[in-house]
């Protein structure tokens, strides 16, 4: 198990104090019971507003779930506009959203950029903005989810392990990014670009955008074959995208001589990939804990009283290395439950 750090309620109490007078009426001077109620007060009838890039997948459909049910627990609702991938629904979306001034938004970037301008306005219309698993240009008061940069570093150590020096392996390695300007893609690419520079034998043979596409995954995956059929590794940049390119790996025959690499939080979906030899190694996320995470930091920032633009803090994801035989059964969540 490997651990990023994980202190978002440490960081926004040192934001607070620095940011922000202590919320009217209390002080360290206060009973149990009048925090007790004004936490609740704060919750209570709030509205949570949720933008994924899409539904029907086993992350943003968990991390729905669990909001919903966190979000419930405290006296609050979550409301949710799914967008179906579609970039223009989600920026309407997110401009409705706005329009509809919720306590809270949590929101789902496509990419760097489409989101940014939006982002700010929600925060100048004086709405808290938390960003889940894939960060805009525009840093709002929080964002949660892995540290991408780790992710592909990591992600590039076990494939040099593998194909590295020494292994007398071809050293070839394809990549299936998402898309290109997704902060998932840029971050992991990064890393996984730190990571092979430390081996001069691994080589990049392809690097390609799946769009978060499991039959383009597919086809990438077996034209590079065709090209390079000594392949060493595939290294894609979400493990429901990274099944399309097991799958022509498996088709070619090749299925365990080119390892498959790749970053999610599907859950039970990735248990079984990795259980079936399909998948190598899948470096998870755990996704109910970062839903717990979004609405456990949302109910820190409207306790607190600060404006939305008061501070920037993050929460990073802890990560977990899953194989067959070899990952915390925990992990094996199910999202149709």
């Amino acid at each position: 198990m490997l651990k990023t750090t994980r202190c978002a309620a440490a960081a926004l109490a040192l934001a607070f104090a620095a940011a922000a007078d202590p919320p009217a009426g209390l002080s360290g001077a206060n009973s149990s019971a009048e925090l007790n109620a004004h936490a609740l007060a704060s919750l209570k009838g709030k509205t949570v507003a949720w933008l994924p890039v899409n539904m029907g997948v086993p992350l943003t459909e968990i991390w729905t779930k669990v909001m919903r049910e966190e979000a419930q627990a405290r006296g609050m609702k979550l409301v949710m506009r799914d967008p179906n991938f579609s970039t223009t629904a989600g920026l309407q979306a997110l401009s409705s959203l706005i329009g509809d001034k919720p306590d809270l938004l949590v929101v789902h970037n496509p990419n760097v950029q489409l989101y940014a301008k939006e982002l700010k306005r929600a925060e100048e219309a004086g709405i808290p903005v938390i960003q889940v698993n894939m960060v805009s240009n525009y840093k709002t008061a929080a964002y949660i989810g892995p540290d991408w940069n780790a992710v592909g570093r990591l992600l590039g150590q076990e494939v040099i392990r593998q194909c590295g020096s020494g292994s007398g392996k071809s050293g070839k390695v394809s990549v299936i990014q998402g898309e290109l300007t997704s902060g998932v893609s840029i971050g992991q690419m990064e890393g996984l670009n730190a990571a092979f520079a430390k081996d001069p034998s691994i080589r990049v043979v392809s690097s390609q955008a799946g769009n978060w596409d499991a039959n383009k995954a597919h086809d990438i995956t077996a034209t590079v074959l065709q090209q390079h059929p000594d392949l060493c590794a595939s290294v894609g940049f979400w493990s429901t995208m990274e099944i399309g390119a097991a799958q022509a790996i498996k088709s070619a025959g090749k299925l365990g001589q080119v390892k498959v690499y790749a970053s999610g939080g599907e859950g039970k979906v990735d248990c079984e990939n990795v259980d079936s030899g399909l998948i190598t190694k899948v470096l998870s996320y755990d996704a109910p804990d970062q839903a717990k995470a979004i609405i456990q930091v949302g109910s820190f920032i409207l306790q607190s009283g600060a404006r939305p633009d008061a501070f920037r803090v993050a929460n990073f994801s802890t990560l977990h290395w899953m194989e067959k035989g070899k990952y915390d059964p925990a992990l094996c969540y199910d999202w149709t439950l």
